[in-house]
């Protein structure tokens, strides 16, 4: 319990002093203290890897509070604790065993030993993509701030732009859309996914044999190309008439590429939402609300737990006991786990939606972009119909603040509330059918 107050205390003492930092006079391009209530939002977007803003960021923010915004954005990507552990490990200092189990529990790892060489990677793994990043970007823009800011947005799908238009300014240039697409890939599929790889050593087996693909990394790897082909798809097939009508055939290709990728995990976008087909922006909440992998920037349930739901219910349907997954057995506290996870935030969603249709009564939003507000806020994904976010009223805001807080430390709260008690419980009561469905 104690260790879950932490981590979110250390998120709002870290919001708390972004928030200070982008309301000084350094921050800010009027020179001033002042914008509390937008620095704020914006520490709390950019901590919680979001991209929602209140504020357009070049008109708001000078070049020292852009960096400060990055700083923000790169601590929120790889998580306090992991930071903290990182900042530890540097000088010397030894992990304690609640810390060590915790963070095995957020990347997924089975066994204590070599998890100090695993933070290390994942911070050296993190800086290596955005530096190829910068050198991708640069190539094209030959600007080297401009190719800083957007590596690093792109691999930690935080989604702040300081060009107009999110990456509209990309569009007619494929090799700046494929380069902004694989990043944001990159940066959703996991570190340990990425580790296991580079390496194929990280999960060997106990005989000592060579290393393997594990299940997690094949899994995550296979629903999230299964993803963004069906994806991929389905914006051509229903948009390629509608905000596609307009541009060549190869264009549409591109771009319908990258209207694939972005909205699972990040927040940048090629084509206004607000022109997208009402089935089109169906399709992107559902896969904001599946996110990316575990261990990564993006938020949502998480690629493995729909996988885990997919074939329970296929395993269900067929009326098998167990969920099978590429000739393994998934534990059945995993598939308790991924109920919970699902259900946890279908419920976190409605919540969050009901409250903005309370706030934002008097101000003439949609419900439609009330609903996808939320659901992009609770994801972390960052997308917004038109300027949603900049329309809602204060209170409206306070909402979308608590809804991306918590969608940032949801799935690891709830794998630490689920996943490391034990009942103690000795008393097994006599079983009775119950009628569903």
């Amino acid at each position: 319990m104690r260790q879950r107050y932490s981590i979110a205390l250390g998120f709002l003492i870290l919001i708390a002093f972004g928030a200070l930092l982008l309301a000084s006079p350094w921050a800010r391009n009027e020179g001033t203290w002042g914008g509390w209530g937008n620095a704020f939002f914006t520490a709390f977007s950019s901590v919680c890897v979001t991209g929602l803003s209140v504020v357009d960021i070049a008109a708001e923010y000078s070049r020292t509070g852009q960096i400060i915004l990055l700083c923000l954005v790169e601590i929120g990507c790889l998580g306090l604790m992991t930071c903290g552990t990182f900042l530890l490990i540097a000088i010397g200092r030894r992990l304690s065993l609640s810390r060590e189990f915790s963070l095995m529990n957020a990347y997924g790892v089975e066994q204590v030993q070599g998890l100090r060489g695993l933070i290390c990677w994942v911070v050296g793994s993190m800086l290596f993509f955005e530096a190829l990043g910068v050198a991708a970007y640069y190539v094209r823009l030959d600007d080297l701030y401009l190719s800083v800011f957007y590596s690093i947005m792109s691999f930690c799908n935080a989604g702040f732009s300081i060009l107009p238009g999110s990456l509209a300014a990309f569009a007619d240039d494929p090799y700046l859309v494929v380069v902004s697409a694989l990043l944001t890939i990159a940066g959703g599929i996991g570190f340990l996914v990425i580790y296991n790889l580079c390496t194929f050593k990280f999960m060997r087996r106990r005989s000592g044999g060579k290393g393997r693909l594990t299940l997690h990394t094949r899994v995550v790897l296979r629903f999230t190309a299964y993803l963004l082909v069906a994806a991929f798809a389905a914006f051509l097939f229903i948009e390629w008439n509608g905000v596609l009508k307009d541009m060549p055939v190869m264009k549409k290709l591109w771009v319908g590429f990258y209207q694939a990728v972005t909205p699972r995990t990040c927040g940048f976008c090629i084509t206004p939402t607000e022109d997208l087909h009402p089935l089109t922006r169906l399709i992107y909440e559902s896969l904001m609300f599946i996110g990316g992998g575990p261990g990564s920037a993006a938020a949502g349930i998480k690629v493995t737990t729909f996988a885990v739901l997919v074939y329970t219910l296929t395993a269900m349907c067929r009326g098998e006991t167990e969920t099978v997954i590429s000739c393994r057995v998934v534990p059945t506290d995993i598939v308790r786990e991924s109920i919970v996870i699902f259900m946890a935030l279908i419920g976190f969603s409605v919540v969050v939606t009901g409250a903005l249709f309370v706030t934002e009564a008097k101000t003439g939003l949609t419900s439609d972009a009330l609903f996808f507000e939320a659901v992009s806020a609770v994801t972390t994904t960052g997308l917004s119909m038109g300027d949603t976010t900049r329309s809602l009223s204060s209170a409206g805001r306070v909402v979308i603040l608590c809804a991306m807080f918590i969608g940032r430390l949801g799935a690891l709260t709830v794998v630490m509330m689920i996943g490391d008690r034990e009942s103690n419980k000795h008393i097994r009561f006599p079983s009775e059918e119950l009628v569903v469905g």
